[in-house]
Order: structure tokens, then C-alpha cells, then sequence
């Protein structure tokens, strides 16, 4: 007999630590096995589904058991699981480095290989203070980040985000970052436009750079959407004048893109709706369709050539991980390209997109909702204690959660990111998937907003 729910959930907290959670919560608020996933959805051990919109953290870029990235998978396995990238190499990832660098904007043309997000975030930086190390500017070792950014969980990305709840804590552990206002458009003024805003805003990032720019190695912002920062969004614009003013200082630009590549803003990459290429990007969480750890830092010649010299010299990147440059994952990877290259994503994803905002439109004259925003296959739901003056929820109400419970007793998995609802779901979700989670998004949010 395959076990129940509840029994494995009986054997979970006599022994497992859960990510992202205080784990009293689970006294009164039950965990869910999960036994399968196809597609969209999601099953439990008592056979009830889930429709996932949140993409199990933004990952699942094609469905869970995607017989493509399945059967790549399955062959690589038999051929070569895992075998050390310092001093060998193997074809899954020579042939992904060189997909990386024709996919990604010009210029970046060295592929440095990671095992997550925050991983590659902590590379990024190390590089960029090794590479101004090496070219002879010793003074240059200070990052500019963004409000409300959000770059990891290790310390290297933790000191370089801005998001209190996660921050706060460990702060004395951390390295001092620069901070600049965000772009975010949710707090523009009335009658302004996202791209008036974000335009008004890039004043102080560029007098942070007048003023730092000797002592500053990068700046470093998630492109158009700080996701963390509840699915705060931008204009493109920003991006436009951060790269001008980066190469009028002297500083390099990193790209955070490891919840929005590949797809999820519209376009494969969110720079290339701004057409600027970073010095650094940070690849992660889509890039294997959500099926094994693998992240990438993409990087210029010029910067790969600065850390190329003669051993003696000790000018080499001496950053590794064990698992580094993975072949399961690596072909999983080539096998979610091969998806991109074989299929209109993008242009279905603008379909999609589309009519995930008509599915919620209705919700931006909520009394309790702030905004309805969107970027490409990311939309956001802002509820707020008052409409008016925007005045949020206390923290301490979680009004996501109810949601999120509500959600779970009628099929959808939504995680807001406290009174912020979203949908990032797997591209493959059908219209009347789409029709499903709308509805019970919105009737979550009618429920948590109706009571004290």
C-alpha cells in the first residue's frame, strides 16, 4: 500500500527542515506530499491536484514530466552522470556554453558554470572585484544594488539585497552595498507614466555613481521585475540609462536574470527589451525547465582575459563547486532550449499572457486591491488595506496566506509573497487552466479581504 498524506507527513517533521518557513506553521497548517506531477498539475498521496501557478518557485518553464526534457535526461544518464569540469569537460556542457552565448545578448561570450542562483550571484561579484583587482584598481571593492532587491540567500547575495524579512537578521554578517531607490512603478505619482517614473528615479542611481564610482566594482539589479520584492515592475528605460551610465563610469553592469530569463518577461531575456547586454547575467531556476540545480554566469572576452596569465601570477578565478557544470543538468538544459528553438514559446507566451491579464482585469476596482500589474508572464495582484492611499495590510494579518489556504482547498497553488498574489505558471498552461486559477485567485482574495 503507498503511503497517506498524513503519514508522510508524520515521518517529514520528525526529521526535515523545510526552506523558506517557520516551522511551527505546520502544528496548524498541514504540509502536502506530493507523489507525481504532469504538465500543470500537481498530486498528492490522497490523490487531490494542484494546479501549480507559481512554476515550483519559478522554475518549470514546460510542465513537470516533459517527455522531451524526460527522455534527454534519461539518455544522458546511461552515458555519464557526473564527472568534475576543473581539468575535464564533457559535451553536454561545451555544447550548452556555446547555445548560452548565441542565445544571450552580444558580447557575452564566456560561460561560467554554477550550481544555483545565489551561486551565481556570488560569482558575478567575485568577478567583477577580481577583475578590477587584476587591471590594477584595488579601490574598487563596493557593490550599487536596488531597494527592495533581491539576489539570494547566500551572504555575498544577501549583502547586496534589500529585502528586510530575509536581510535583517544576518545584517551584521554582511558587507556594506551602496543602496539606490528602486524604479518600481507601484510608487510612482498619480497621472505618471512607468516610464516618467522610472526615468525620475534613475537621477539618484546616476548621482550615486558621480560620487562612488572610483570605489564601485558593479552595479547589480534584477531586470525589469524585483520578484522577491513582491513582483514589484519597471520600465525598460532604466535599464537603457544604467547601461550608458555604467560605461560612463567605469563600473560594471550584473544582470540578475535567474526568475526572469528565458521567457518569463516577454522576450527570451529581460535586456533585450531595454537592448542593452550587461557585463555579467546570472542564469538559474528556468534554465533546466525546472528539472535539476544549474545556474551560469555569462561574461564578456575582455573580462575572461583578465584573469588568463601564468600560474605564478595568481590572477586565476579559484571559485568552484562540486557539481559544477553538471551533465544530467546540462542536457536538461539543451533539452529546454531545443523546446525554445522547436516551438513558438514566445510568441504563444505573448497569447497567454494576454489572456492571463484579461482573466483578473476586473480586479483592479477591487476596494482592497492596490494594483494589477504585469510583465509578460508575470502578473501580480497588490492588496491593500486601503485603495486610496495604498496603505497595506499589517504584516502580522498575512492575508496572503489565507490565500494561499484557500487556494489549496480548490485545486491551485498560489504562494503570494505576503498581500501579493501572482501567477508564473508553467508556459504550457491552457485557457481554461488559466480561466481555473484566475477564478480562485480572485475568490481568495474576496475571502481574505472580507474578514478582520
Amino acid at each position: 500500500m503507498p503511503p497517506t498524506n498524513q503519514e508522510l507527513l508524520q515521518r517529514d517533521l520528525a526529521t526535515l527542515w523545510h526552506p523558506c518557513t517557520q516551522m511551527k506553521d505546520h502544528e496548524w497548517l498541514p504540509l502536502i506530499p506530493i507523489r507525481r506531477g504532469e504538465g500543470v498539475w500537481l498530486e498528492d498521496f490522497d490523490g487531490n491536484r494542484y494546479l501549480d501557478a507559481i512554476s515550483s518557485w519559478w522554475v518549470n518553464l514546460f510542465g513537470h514530466a516533459n517527455p522531451r526534457i524526460n527522455q534527454a535526461v534519461k539518455e544522458q544518464l546511461d552515458r555519464l552522470e557526473h564527472v568534475l569540469l576543473a581539468g575535464f569537460s564533457h559535451q553536454p556542457a561545451i555544447e550548452l556554453a556555446e547555445r548560452l552565448v548565441r542565445l544571450t545578448p552580444e558580447g557575452l561570450d564566456r560561460c561560467f558554470y554554477v550550481d544555483n542562483g545565489s551561486s551565481a550571484v556570488e560569482a558575478s561579484l567575485k568577478m567583477s572585484y577580481h577583475y578590477w583587482r587584476n587591471t590594477g584598481h584595488p579601490r574598487k571593492t563596493k557593490f550599487i544594488t536596488l531597494s527592495n532587491s533581491y539576489h539570494g540567500e547566500t551572504l555575498g547575495a544577501l549583502a547586496v539585497g534589500d529585502v528586510a524579512l530575509y536581510k535583517e537578521t544576518y545584517r551584521p554578517l554582511l558587507m556594506q552595498a551602496i543602496t539606490a531607490p528602486s524604479p518600481d512603478c507601484y510608487l510612482r505619482e498619480a497621472g505618471e507614466s512607468w516610464e516618467a517614473h522610472s526615468r525620475r528615479r534613475f537621477e539618484d542611481m546616476e548621482r550615486l555613481l558621480e560620487n562612488h564610482a572610483e570605489e564601485v566594482c558593479a552595479v547589480i539589479v534584477e531586470p525589469l521585475v524585483q520578484c522577491a520584492g513582491y513582483m514589484r515592475m519597471y520600465h525598460p528605460v532604466y535599464l537603457s540609462l544604467l547601461r550608458k551610465a555604467c560605461d560612463r563610469h567605469g563600473v560594471h553592469l550584473i544582470a540578475d536574470e535567474i526568475a526572469v530569463g528565458f521567457g518569463r518577461t516577454g522576450t527570451l531575456f529581460a535586456c533585450e527589451q531595454a537592448a542593452i547586454s550587461p557585463d555579467f547575467m546570472c542564469l538559474s531556476k528556468g534554465l533546466t525547465g525546472g528539472y535539476l540545480p544549474l545556474s551560469a554566469v555569462m561574461t564578456r572576452e575582455t573580462i575572461y582575459q583578465a584573469f588568463y596569465d601564468d600560474y605564478q601570477n595568481l590572477t586565476a578565478f579559484l571559485h568552484s563547486h562540486s557539481y559544477t557544470g553538471n551533465p544530467l543538468a546540462c542536457r536538461a538544459a539543451l533539452a529546454s532550449l531545443d523546446i525554445f528553438a522547436h516551438e513558438p514559446i514566445l510568441e504563444n507566451n505573448r497569447t497567454t499572457a494576454a489572456h492571463m491579464g484579461q482573466a483578473v482585469a476586473h480586479m483592479a476596482d477591487h476596494p482592497h486591491v492596490g494594483e494589477v500589474r504585469q510583465t509578460g508572464m508575470i502578473l501580480a495582484i497588490e492588496l491593500v488595506q486601503d485603495k486610496a492611499s495604498k496603505t497595506p495590510y499589517p504584516w502580522q494579518q498575512r492575508r496572503g496566506l489565507r490565500v494561499y489556504q484557500y487556494g489549496l482547498q480548490n485545486q491551485v497553488l498560489l504562494r503570494p509573497l505576503g498581500n501579493v498574489v501572482y501567477f508564473m505558471p508553467p508556459y504550457i498552461i491552457t485557457p481554461e487552466e488559466i480561466e481555473l486559477m484566475a477564478r480562485v485567485a480572485c475568490e481568495g482574495i474576496e475571502q481574505a479581504c472580507s474578514t478582520p
